[in-house]
């Protein structure tokens, strides 16, 4: 059997069991690296270095700084705030809390944001008897929306920067604007999808109303020593193109003062990291480096070329489309690392700067259409479900539709004023 035939069933089995879900799906993608090199496919030597440490490394950094806030309770106490600032109005409170996550995602991991602000926005839906299906939605759906800001927002964002070394001052101006716009639109979507399901009594708002934000607070100490750190990795971040500093250096680097400044225990700190998704980056990065190794990437581009017949304009219209949908299907970390060397494969038959930020957009909005789209959406979902509401995947595929179909015709539409 031919190497690029294994290579394909491989790659195509590792998906398959990913989708699925019957198997973790960082073991599913470790299996699949293994394969890969067991098989022969790929050498051990080319396998490891396949692997991106700016982006494991990066996340990694983040992972850390973010743990360490999260003990002082500034997340909390930012919901605390919106639920305060919306008087005790479930749609109030829905668009404020949209808002906070949406900018909050551009910061931190989308995913770490979630985490965090849900169990608020669980208590806020129980004090008003209401459903905390519409609050999860919504902070699943702006997480995903502004964390396509920045670099550091969505780890798809990550995978794109790195393969095509964008840095972060680039990443933020080209796709910070059309993240701002679809996170207004989405505010007006959600007022329309979520409105009926949000009334309530004048009596069930004032407990609420009086919900007691500084309390939430639990180390001011760490909390200033924790921000004050976060603040010089992100102007570190604006400016490592000319402190000539990879993004994963500054992370790094940020976690290991803030460690040293608080003098936390490294070994608790890191029981916090996701090593479960570092690992399926591993894993991931040598599953995609085998198909590559074997020309099957190549012979992708090559009919995607003769699809097109080279026009740019075509192709990055069709990788956005293609992109939102495939990373319904699947979640858009895994189908971007897939795309990162396809693009690259085009570079001398077209421009491929369009296609980054095409891939960039329908990757980061696409995650908003399924269920399984993207990480932050699953983790909503499981919080949803301890909580005895059950969000199905026809419920969210519901409300994800609409809005991604508004994203993608606001980012057909930007594509096409900016790029092509």
């Amino acid at each position: 059997m031919e190497q690029s035939t294994i290579a394909a069933i491989i790659f195509l089995a590792t998906y398959a069991v990913i989708v699925s879900e019957r198997i973790h799906r960082t073991a599913a993608a470790l299996a699949g690296g293994l394969l890969m090199i067991l098989s022969g496919v790929v050498t051990q030597e080319d396998a490891f270095l396949a692997l991106d440490l700016n982006v494991i490394f990066l996340l990694a950094g983040m992972m850390i700084i973010a743990h360490i806030i999260s003990d002082t309770g500034l997340f909390q106490w930012m919901a605390a705030q919106a639920v305060r600032l919306g008087r005790g109005r479930p749609v109030n409170i829905l668009i404020i809390i949209a808002l906070l996550t949406a900018v909050t995602s551009a910061l931190l991991d989308n995913v770490t944001v979630v985490v965090l602000i849900a169990p608020v926005t669980l208590y806020v839906a129980a004090s008003l008897g209401v459903s905390p299906i519409p609050f999860l939605i919504t902070s699943v759906m702006a997480s995903n929306i502004g964390g396509a800001a920045t670099l550091i927002g969505d780890p798809p964002n990550i995978l794109i920067a790195s393969a095509a070394n964008i840095d972060f001052n680039t990443f933020l101006l080209n796709m910070g604007p059309v993240a701002f716009v679809t996170l207004t639109a989405y505010v007006a979507i959600m007022y329309f999808q979520f409105r009926g399901e949000l009334t309530v009594r004048e009596d069930a708002q004032k407990p609420v109303r009086r919900l007691e934000a500084t309390g939430l607070i639990t180390d001011r100490k760490l909390l200033v020593q924790s921000l004050s750190v976060l603040g010089l990795v992100l102007v570190a971040f604006l400016l490592h193109a000319r402190l000539h500093l990879e993004p994963a250096t500054i992370a790094l680097g940020g976690a290991t003062l803030l460690l040293i400044i608080t003098g936390r225990d490294p070994n608790k700190v890191m029981e916090h990291v996701e090593w479960g998704t570092l690992m399926f980056f591993v894993g991931l990065f040598i599953t995609v480096e085998a198909v590559v190794k074997v020309g099957i990437i190549d012979q992708i581009g090559q009919s995607l070329l003769n699809l097109t017949q080279g026009n740019v304009r075509i192709t990055a219209h069709l990788l956005l489309w293609f992109s939102a949908v495939a990373s319904g299907i699947v979640d858009n970390i895994p189908y971007t690392a897939t795309m990162l060397p396809l693009i690259k494969s085009l570079a001398g038959s077209m421009s491929i700067e369009p296609l980054w930020w095409a891939l960039a957009m329908g990757a980061d909005f696409g995650g908003n259409l399924t269920l399984v789209g993207a990480s932050a959406n699953v983790v909503a979902a499981n919080l949803a479900e301890r909580s005895g509401h059950k969000i199905s995947f026809a419920m969210f595929l519901r409300y994800g539709f609409i809005t991604v179909l508004i994203s993608l015709l606001l980012s057909s539409l930007y594509l096409e004023l900016l790029y092509v």
